[in-house]
């Protein structure tokens, strides 16, 4: 049952603009935004590597689509699971145990020996990276009031592109000088070293000794009417009896495999389309990665400031997203253009649309669910998400393969951003179906 929390022990309800409110809120989303920077830099790797280990291990464009799918079943199949664990044990642990997977994972792909060590090293890469958002969107939710949660995760999903930014930076340099397995080992140590500070500095806010009460005040004073006080309460919530449910895994399902195809293929598809090489491919997919940074923030930026203004936070997200889904639409023009930067600056705008549009799905279930069983919320819409990133490549993979026998490797792309174009303006209709128009309604 719902109802009414009474005013945080110790703490008053003072003035948001108080000049003695602490603001250590913005040090956990920090380290979110690191955490996620690693996750993504250590699931880039391979897409990098890709021209040299498709040499090395004879891979057709179907292996490696195989191999990515490997990683998204996994990684989809285990959300779920994580986000169980994560509600039951907590943030501060099941963060740490996800990241500790996914970094011996990462560093295992440098032991693999052929395309069977690479799929075992990706499906333990995907289980560990499975904890990722299910822990960093609660966290959200425990240390932000709602105005404030989609600048939140704008913030620290931009790491995804910080990450995306880093490896092309850092890991052909990598692979040239030390060699492809050093590029895994470097890159996977790196959470090792994330899981020492959010050990020292990480704590719910109510137990924290560095939040002031009237942050505590200001972080909880929209919780009144989504928060759970029985215990035994989240384990009994229908989930599914919510609607946005379906909206949410609906939207999650149709763009989750685009930007898995962004992340995945782009690198290749420079290579082959501009025959760019490994030293090459750098400054291109730096110039992509940094918009979808800038999108991420922008986009968690524009709803949270139509909210400050007085918009109802589910309109505010409406019509942001409807922007956004708008902007990808862009890509199914690539086949257009006669030289690569106008399809960088293509590509560049619909990357950051991508992120604007990921920061405000994740708010739209941390808005709809009690934070209480947000974890498992965030598990079934990034299950969902997988469940299209595990088919979408395997269609990726033998188009590119069909075309390519033809010589002709030039549309098989076309199509694909051509359903990337549309993906997005579906799910925003079924996010309005579900969750936009029915919230209206209230």
């Amino acid at each position: 049952m719902l109802i009414q929390n009474p005013t945080p022990a110790g703490s008053t309800l003072t003035d948001p603009l108080s000049t003695n409110r602490s603001n250590y809120r913005w040090i956990i989303v920090g380290l979110l935004f690191f955490a996620t920077t690693i996750n993504y830099l250590d699931r880039q790797v391979i897409s990098l590597l890709k021209p040299i280990l498709e040499k090395e291990f004879s891979w057709t464009e179907s292996d490696y689509a195989n191999i990515v799918t490997v990683f998204t079943f996994f990684y989809g199949s285990s959300t779920l699971l994580a986000g169980y664990i994560i509600d039951k044990i907590g943030t501060k642990l099941g963060y740490i145990g996800a990241i500790l997977v996914w970094s011996l994972a990462a560093m295992g792909h440098a032991m693999a020996g052929g395309t069977a060590g690479f799929m075992v090293a990706r499906a333990l890469l995907g289980i560990g990276e499975a904890g990722n958002f299910p822990a960093s969107i609660k966290t959200v939710a425990e240390w932000f009031p709602q105005k404030e949660r989609a600048l939140a995760v704008g913030i620290f999903n931009s790491g995804a592109n910080i990450g995306a930014v880093a490896a092309p930076a850092v890991v052909p340099w990598l692979a040239l000088v030390a060699g492809w397995q050093m590029a895994f080992i470097v890159t996977g140590a790196l959470g090792f070293i994330w899981i020492v500070f959010w050990w020292f500095y990480y704590e719910v806010p109510a137990r924290h000794k560095r939040v002031s009460p009237s942050e505590l005040a200001y972080i909880t004073a929209d919780a009144a009417s989504t928060e759970i006080v029985n215990d035994e309460t989240p384990i009994r919530y229908p989930i599914f009896a919510n609607k946005a449910i379906w909206g949410f895994m609906g939207g999650k399902l149709l763009t989750d495999p685009i930007w898995w195809f962004f992340l995945f293929w782009l690198p290749s598809y420079l290579a082959s389309i501009y025959h760019l090489d490994l030293k090459k491919l750098g400054a291109p997919l730096i110039i992509i990665y940094l918009a979808a940074t800038i999108g991420s923030v922008g986009g968690g930026w524009l709803s949270s400031r139509l909210i400050q203004k007085g918009w109802n936070p589910t309109r505010a997200r409406q019509w942001a997203m409807a922007l956004f889904a708008i902007c990808v639409t862009p890509v199914m023009i690539i086949s257009q253009m006669g030289s690569m930067w106008p399809v960088i600056g293509i590509l560049s705008l619909a990357v950051a649309a991508h992120q604007a549009w990921s920061a405000n799905i994740f708010t739209v279930a941390a808005d709809q669910f009690p934070k209480q069983v947000l974890s498992r919320v965030v598990g079934f819409g990034t299950m969902a998400g997988t469940l299209g990133g595990a088919i979408f490549p395997l269609l990726v993979g033998r188009i590119l393969d069909h075309y390519k026998a033809l010589d002709q490797l030039s549309e098989g792309y076309y199509i694909i951003f051509y359903i990337a174009g549309l993906a997005y303006l579906v799910a925003w209709t079924l996010l309005y179906i579900f969750v936009f128009r029915r919230a209206g309604k209230h």
